[in-house]
């Protein structure tokens, strides 16, 4: 089973741009469905991307398509959300998540989740 460490959350003006890494540990990263998913405040948390195992495959959600990336290094056993043009509407507590196997935008497939990193957009 992977443990997961998010960082790189910050305050960060509108229209700009931030990196989030997601460092698992564990042997067998590379099976795992690597999600990132979001609550604002108020709100339920909501799917952002999810990328498979091999990379090759990505979804993101429809608010995010265009101005958000996520990859990740096998190698390195990390995972990334480049976020850019970020709005107002981005303000939440971002989470990375493992599901093993393939997995959908659906939170309820993945059972490992990191402690969440703040990420606050200000006018």
């Amino acid at each position: 089973q992977v443990q997961l460490v998010e960082s790189g959350g910050g305050l960060v003006q509108a229209g700009g741009s931030l990196r989030l890494s997601c460092a698992a540990s564990g042997r067998t990263f590379s099976t795992y469905t690597m999600g990132w998913f979001r609550r604002a405040p108020g709100k339920e948390r909501e799917f952002v991307a999810l990328i498979s195992g091999s990379g090759r495959s990505t979804i993101y959600a429809d608010s995010v398509k265009g101005r958000f990336t996520i990859s990740r290094d096998n190698t390195k056993k990390t995972v990334v959300l480049q976020m850019n043009s970020l709005k107002l509407e981005d303000t939440a507590v971002y989470y990375c998540a493992a599901a093993s196997g393939a997995a959908t935008a659906s939170q309820y497939n993945y059972n490992t989740w990191g402690q969440g990193t703040q990420v606050t957009v200000s006018s």
